[in-house]
């Protein structure tokens, strides 16, 4: 029984691997990719840290432009800013959610700020990927214009430099011309049973 069963699961498998070597003669093309995590779910921010540091792992400059979460003690900024600088160009724009700062107008010119300075990243030769995190707020509040942003990525950004945006309620027009769109969705919170935002976890 257990041999029928390791047999059919081994020829299962080759017949995959020939489909996926099949599959993959026509995968050559290489380019830098415009991705958007969007979505009400955790994990946005998360799995953008993650791909930096598969960057710092690979000897990949990069760079992180942080918009809204303002002066927020994060682990992924400490840990970058204190053991990964050169590596890692880490930058904050903003003072914080904007119901904290309950000021239109700083908030505008905290993003515009940002969005200076991630095109000035995006467009350094020696930054292989840059992390906008939390971008998809300032634009859901129009803090920043959609059409300067879409039209910036896609007639500017170098070629083969990576660029991810982050943030809930991505706008239509920057999912249309994202390469990747991944959206992650809340089944379950724990904020909504009343426990707060965890270390390690969150923060």
């Amino acid at each position: 029984m257990t041999d029928d069963i390791n047999a059919q699961h081994n020829e299962k498998m080759r017949r995959l691997k020939a489909q996926r070597d099949v599959l993959m003669t026509h995968k050559t093309q290489e380019k830098g990719l415009i991705m958007v995590h969007t979505g009400d779910g955790k994990g946005k921010s998360s799995s953008g840290f993650g791909m930096i540091m598969r960057c710092i792992g690979r000897s990949m400059p990069c760079a992180v432009v942080q918009f809204i979460k303002g002066n927020w003690e994060t682990g992924e900024k400490t840990l970058l800013r204190e053991h990964f600088a050169e590596e890692c160009r880490f930058f904050v724009s903003g003072e914080g959610f904007t119901w904290e700062t309950q000021d239109r107008a700083a908030d505008i010119a905290a993003a515009e700020n940002g969005w200076k300075i991630a095109q000035e990243q995006i467009l350094d030769p020696e930054i292989q990927f840059v992390l906008l995190d939390e971008i998809n707020i300032a634009l859901r509040y129009d803090y920043l214009d959609i059409d300067e942003v879409t039209r910036f990525l896609l007639e500017q950004k170098p070629h083969m430099t990576h660029v991810c945006l982050t943030g809930r309620n991505a706008k239509p027009e920057l999912l249309e011309i994202a390469d990747l769109v991944t959206e992650m969705k809340l089944i379950k919170h724990p904020f909504r049973d009343g426990i707060m935002a965890q270390n390690g976890v969150e923060m």
